[in-house]
C-alpha cells in the first residue's frame, strides 16, 4: 500500500515538474520541447521508474551525473552496457580514459558533457571556466570515441544555484561554441536541479536533472 501511494505521488509530481518546466519556457519564449527532464531515479525501485513511464514520461536513459573516477571506468562500462551519457568529464586525464575503455570494448562513441565548476568551491568538481575551452578540445579532437555533447554544472549542497553559476556555463558555451564553430543549439547546456530549475530553464537550461522533487528523498540501505 505504502509503495503503491508512492507511486502515485511519484506520478503526481512529474505532471506537476512537467507543467513547471512549460511555464518557465513560456516565461523566458523559448520552446519547452527543447528541454528534457532527466527524472533522476537513483536508489529507486524499478516498479516506480514502470509507473512514471505508464504516465507517459519517456526519457529513460542510463547517466553517470558527477565526478568520475579514473579507476572505476572500466568498471562503470562493463556493469552499464547501455550506458548513454556521462554527466560530466572534469579532465583530459578522465576523457582519455573513458575514450581508450570505449575503444577496447568496442562500442559506439559514449556521449559526455563537460563539467564546468561555475561555483568556485574548492570541493566541487569540474573544470574551471577559463580551462573549459581546451578540455573541449581534448574531447572532440583527441578523443573519437566520444561525442561531445555539451557543458554541465552541479549545484550548491543545497541542489540551488545562483544565477550567476548559470550565467558563467552559459558564457562558456558562448566561448567554445565560437572557438570551435559549433551552433549553440548543438551544444548542451546541462543546469538545474530539484531546487533551481525553472531558474535554469530561464537562463538557457536544456537539460534539468529533477530528482527529489519527483521521488522524494533517497533511500539508501541501512548499514548495521
Amino acid at each position: 500500500m505504502a509503495a503503491a501511494a508512492m507511486e502515485g505521488v511519484a506520478v503526481t509530481a512529474l505532471r506537476s515538474v512537467t507543467k513547471r518546466v512549460f511555464q518557465a519556457a513560456e516565461k523566458a519564449g523559448r520552446d519547452a520541447n527543447r528541454v528534457r527532464v532527466v527524472a533522476v531515479s537513483k536508489t529507486k525501485p524499478l516498479s516506480l521508474i514502470r509507473q512514471l513511464y505508464d504516465a507517459g514520461h519517456r526519457s529513460f536513459e542510463w547517466h553517470f551525473i558527477g565526478h568520475l573516477q579514473t579507476n572505476k571506468v572500466k568498471s562503470l562500462l562493463a556493469t552499464v552496457p547501455h550506458l548513454a551519457m556521462v554527466e560530466g568529464v572534469d579532465s583530459a586525464k578522465l576523457a582519455s580514459h573513458l575514450d581508450r575503455a570505449v575503444s577496447a570494448i568496442g562500442r559506439k562513441p559514449l556521449k559526455v558533457l563537460v563539467q564546468v565548476n561555475t561555483s568556485g568551491e574548492t570541493t566541487k568538481s569540474g573544470v574551471e571556466p577559463p580551462a573549459c575551452l581546451d578540455l573541449v578540445k581534448h574531447v572532440k579532437l583527441g578523443c573519437p570515441n566520444l561525442e561531445f555533447c555539451g557543458l554541465m554544472t552541479i549545484g550548491m549542497p543545497d541542489y540551488t544555484s545562483t544565477p550567476e553559476n548559470f550565467k558563467t556555463l552559459s558564457s562558456c558555451r558562448a566561448t567554445v561554441c565560437k572557438a570551435l564553430g559549433i551552433a549553440e543549439d548543438r551544444c548542451e547546456l546541462s543546469m538545474g536541479m530539484s531546487g533551481d530549475f525553472e531558474k535554469a530553464i530561464e537562463m538557457g537550461s536544456t537539460n534539468v536533472r529533477i530528482g527529489s522533487t519527483i521521488f522524494g528523498p533517497r533511500e539508501y540501505p541501512k548499514t548495521h
